[in-house]
């Protein structure tokens, strides 16, 4: 019997692979067939182009609205007057995206900067601080199921003789369990169970079983202590760790990202408002220059069509000739061309200025950082005149001030702070795992679960039992595992050892790096104002050659190959010295941007937006419905220390380096080979100083009082006050001199019609 059935089910098995495997063949060779009589169609629809559903935004369809100014436009364009101050403003109160003028939004969307960076790090459901935070939230699980039971068994007493099992089952299971910053995990665990069976030896034909029970496990080598679990939380493996801490520090680490982003964006509108102010006055300058040479043209030409001296057809050419070339050159400062402008990174940190392109091209560059559309009837046109007296800082301050104050810096310091508390966690993993548990358990048994009623008998009810605590039970031990070798614990000790190394080193670089940007952005400013004096003293001097030479000219007694070169060395004069002007600009710019007090000089200062209405009715309702609500204290005094709290922005009030409180007295693998932040202050300190002076604001506008825009993480705008501009610049000694030299000219114009006449 035994020999047939164990050859049948093999053949039986067989039988029906073989008829699963030939209906896979059939419908196989089908699907082949009709793909190959239906190639073509199948090849047109697989690759049709989709498009995802929805149109185009509103905003799209108002853009596209106007046509954008060029040089055949005929209408009259409207100027609209901007400062600097109000360019900043409107641009920070509505840009969620931080602009670029690279491309980057198009090119790589991924990688822009959002006002919702910090958020979505903070926010983070795998390293953010509150995904740190609920590895020790409290767990509470349950379940219930029932069974039932009927299977024959192999035991003649079991049963009866009968050998048949007939059982009803039910089984509760309650937990709540709770980690400890210590690493300590405690359990609060409730069990039911009720059995019904058969069997004859039952002292009842139902019974109720219920436990209560509590259990703590505490590790007392590895994986013990608060400062290990705020580092790396509940990590039993080496190199990776996800505490509190490092969520912390990796919050940081964006914002510090997210305040050069702001840094950077600002910097890129005040070079594009500066390309736009030369780009004004440079058609300035070419335009007086066209129409001088015009009417030389017209003079020529006039002698030339009476046939008189000095209209012979070599001079008429040659004057036609210098006409044509400023009005191409007006055409160009007009309009422009799509030529890289001044942004930040370009030859220096800030940006260094190049004053390529023209109004149209530098005016669309602005209104792209803007966020305003490419074209909207009016023109920008900068109301702002560049900083013209001399500017000195205090080099001393200066250096120390970059070392505090630059985000790179401080970004590196928090990198290099990660790395020390994973050094610091990779050495809890050399430490075997000891933990000690403890259980304590009250039992109770009964026919019934529960019985109100009072004097029952024994065994009556399971909770009454239970409550009677006669039945305890406890245990007590410990538990060891001791990894042979260590090698994967060897190993993270080792590789966070060389990362912290090599996060301190490149620590060191920044800050000499910055050094170097600091100074050479100190000189190039020095430079700056030097080269705008001489330029002033050239343009003037241009302008008193082509009087005197036009007077000899019209006296006959000056050459017209004189007078020609005459204009054209004004017009070149006059283009370069407001050219110098906007570089000073720029580089007085630049030493903020070096030293990190950009955003300061600007008026910019960065807060986390407001709470939504019903975030404040909520607050409200749970401090009048149940009482102020105690915080908790995830941070303890001997932790280590992660930052020196809130970060204060305005210069007043920053915390020089030498004030700032000792770091934790960890033994340091570093600490014998590398120098401290202070060592490197203190070395620029012993520079000379070039003098002390008085802080002044920005010459530009000195009765502006601006309500300061806030950049909020969540889109909306906030005030930081309102404060003269004197209180938004920095504490470096700044001397303003104020006999300078007269900087107006005539008002901008456009390109006026040309005609023969």
């Amino acid at each position: 019997m035994r020999t047939k059935s164990t050859v049948r089910v093999p053949l039986i098995v067989a039988i029906c692979f073989m008829q699963i495997f030939a209906v896979g063949c059939r419908s196989r060779s089908l699907q082949d067939f009709k793909a190959t009589a239906d190639v073509d169609s199948y090849h047109a629809i697989a690759t049709q182009i989709e498009y995802p559903s929805g149109n185009a935004s509103s905003t799209a369809r108002e853009w596209a609205s106007l046509e954008p100014l060029t040089l055949t436009t005929d209408a009259e364009p409207e100027y609209w007057d901007v400062d600097l101050e109000q360019v900043i403003q409107m641009t920070l109160s509505q840009s969620k995206v931080l602009r670029d003028l690279g491309g980057t939004i198009v090119r790589s969307p991924g990688s822009v900067s959002t006002i919702w960076g910090p958020a979505l790090v903070e926010t983070n459901p795998q390293f953010g601080v509150d995904a740190a935070l609920s590895a020790f939230d409290a767990q509470f699980s349950t379940s219930i199921f029932g069974e039932k039971n009927d299977r024959a068994i192999n035991n003649e007493f079991f049963g009866g003789g009968t050998r048949i099992l007939k059982q009803d089952a039910i089984v509760l299971q309650q937990q709540l369990t709770k980690r400890a910053v210590t690493g300590t995990e405690f359990t609060f665990r409730h069990n039911v169970d009720y059995d019904a069976n058969n069997a004859p030896s039952n002292l009842f034909a139902s019974a109720w079983n219920a436990n209560i029970e509590t259990e703590f496990r505490h590790p007392l080598l590895q994986g013990s202590g608060m400062q290990f679990n705020r580092i790396a939380g509940p990590s039993q493996i080496p190199g990776i760790y996800g505490g509190v801490l490092l969520a912390r520090v990796s919050t940081d680490i964006e914002l510090a990202d997210f305040e050069i982003s702001v840094r950077n964006f600002v910097s890129n509108l005040e070079n594009a408002y500066w390309d736009l102010y030369f780009s004004y006055r440079d058609l300035d300058a070419k335009i007086a220059a066209r129409d001088s040479a015009l009417d030389t043209w017209r003079r020529i030409h006039a002698l030339f069509e009476a046939g008189r001296r000095g209209g012979e057809a070599e001079k008429e050419a040659q004057a036609r000739e210098q006409f044509f070339r400023f009005q191409e050159e007006v055409q160009n400062a007009l309009s422009g061309r799509l030529i890289d402008g001044t942004k930040t990174g370009n030859g220096s940190d800030g940006g260094t200025f190049r004053g390529n392109g023209g109004v149209h091209v530098a005016e669309r560059r602005l209104r792209r950082l803007m966020g305003l559309p490419p074209s909207d009837g009016r023109l920008l046109r900068p109301a702002a005149e560049p900083i013209t007296a001399p500017v000195q800082f205090d080099w001393p301050q200066v250096t120390n001030e970059t070392i505090i104050r630059r985000a790179e810096l401080r970004r590196q310091r928090f990198e290099a702070r990660r790395r020390e508390l994973e050094w610091i966690a990779s050495k809890n993993h050399l430490l075997p795992r000891l933990d000690t548990v403890g259980r304590y358990r009250w039992r109770g048994f009964g026919d019934d679960l529960l019985d109100p009623d009072g004097n029952n008998p024994p065994f009556d009810n399971a909770y009454e039992n239970l409550t009677g605590g006669d039945f305890q039970e406890w245990q007590l031990g410990v538990e060891l595992t001791v990894p042979i070798g260590y090698r994967r614990a060897f190993a993270a000790k080792r590789n966070a050892e060389l990362r912290l190394h090599r996060a301190r080193a490149v620590l060191r670089e920044q800050e000499r790096q910055v050094l170097h940007d600091v100074s050479d952005a100190v000189a190039e400013m020095q430079r700056a104002y030097v080269v705008s004096q001489t330029a002033y003293n050239r343009f003037d001097a241009a302008q008193t050659q082509l009087a005197a030479v036009s007077a000899a000219f019209e006296a006959e007694k000056a050459p017209l190959d004189l007078l020609l070169d005459a204009q054209r060395r004004l017009a070149d004069a006059q283009s370069r010295y407001f050219r110098s002007l906007a570089e000073h600009a720029v580089a007085v710019k630049n030493v903020h941007f070096a030293k990190g007090t950009l955003l300061d000089y600007d008026g910019v200062f960065l807060s986390e937006g407001g709470w939504p209405q019903a975030a404040h009715q909520d607050a409200k309702r749970r401090e009048s419905v149940r009482g102020r609500a105690r915080p908790l204290n995830y941070s303890s005094y001997h932790a280590p220390r992660v930052s020196h709290g809130a970060y204060e922005q305005r210069l007043d009030k920053v915390v020089p380096a030498e004030s700032l409180p000792p770091e934790p007295t960890e033994v340091d693998p570093t600490a014998a080979v590398e120098a401290s932040i202070d060592d490197t202050v203190a070395l620029a300190k012993e520079a000379k100083a070039p003098g002390a002076s008085t802080k002044e604001p920005r010459p530009t506008a000195p009765d502006w009082t601006p309500n300061v825009p806030s950049v909020s993480l969540d889109g909306e705008t906030g005030s930081a006050g309102s404060a003269k501009r004197v209180e938004a610049v920095d504490t470096n000694a700044v001397r303003v001199d104020t006999d300078v030299r007269p900087t107006s000219f005539s008002e901008l114009v456009t390109l006026p019609a040309v005609t023969d006449n």
